[in-house]
């Protein structure tokens, strides 16, 4: 049986291994068509050919880039709007082509808050996300982006309240507070330590997150056994896109 076609819709360079690194790696493993979308940054940036490098990796395929600025970064993208400032019904516009062309069963993407640190890019692109694989669906919104597809299922990575004693200890000294779930929110909790040296080699594949002192770097900074503590599963809340989904299954698990 082949695997289902995955989409995975982040915001920068570096989300998709940071957040989904392991089961991107495992899906493509498995032979499942894997692509990844990235919100912000220029395709001919640095750190797209670094994310280049990380879906390689990955087993990913090419980097799709939506090619919008990244908010605290405004030379990221010149001569384009901040993501959280770009039109919205041109930002879900240009998502709902992608997702039309890749023709995806299931779409991972970030959780309500953005992840443990809540970026506003990342909350930005969950939203964005949310209105396009509903509108990806539906042949009288934007027409001109290509056929209707609709996902069967939408995935959004998070981390549960117990994760906050692996997590917290490493985010607490820049004064953050990690923004979780409560545990029964999340429905698939996925191993992915048999991918753990592909998902941290292309977590640092972004160089110039490692040489910023950005996560990536908290990563290369650690011991084989505490990147296995912090990266060696990941968490997910399963949403139904179509009317009458499918029995429970799990794609992801």
């Amino acid at each position: 049986m082949t695997a289902p076609g995955l989409l995975a819709v982040f915001a920068h360079p570096d989300d998709e291994s940071l957040f989904a690194g392991g089961v991107l790696a495992r899906h493509a493993s498995a032979g499942g068509r894997t692509t990844v979308v990235t919100a912000t940054w220029a395709p001919d940036s640095t750190r797209a050919a670094e994310l280049a490098d990380a879906l390689r990796v990955l087993g990913a395929g090419e980097p799709r880039m939506l090619g919008w600025a990244d908010s605290r970064v405004p030379h990221s993208a010149p001569g384009r709007p901040r993501l959280c400032d770009a039109p919205l019904e041109e930002a879900v516009g240009a998502l709902v082509a992608q997702i039309r062309a890749v023709r995806p069963e299931i779409v991972v993407t970030h959780d309500a808050y953005g992840g443990l640190t809540g970026h506003e890019d990342h909350v930005h692109t969950h939203r964005i996300t949310l209105l396009a694989v509903h509108a990806a669906g539906l042949e009288r919104l934007h027409p001109d982006a290509g056929a209707p597809w609709q996902p069967s299922v939408l995935y959004l990575a998070t981390h549960p309240h117990s994760a906050v004693r692996a997590w917290g200890e490493h985010l607490a000294p820049v004064g953050r507070n990690p923004r979780t779930v409560p545990d029964d929110h999340v429905t698939a909790t996925v191993d992915v330590t048999p991918w753990l040296d592909r998902k941290v080699a292309a977590v640092l594949a972004h160089r110039t997150e490692v040489q910023r002192g950005a996560a990536p770097a908290l990563i290369a900074g650690l011991a084989e056994p505490e990147r296995e503590r912090l990266l060696g599963t990941e968490y997910y809340s399963r949403h139904a896109l179509l009317p009458t989904p499918p029995p429970r299954a799990d794609h992801l698990t």
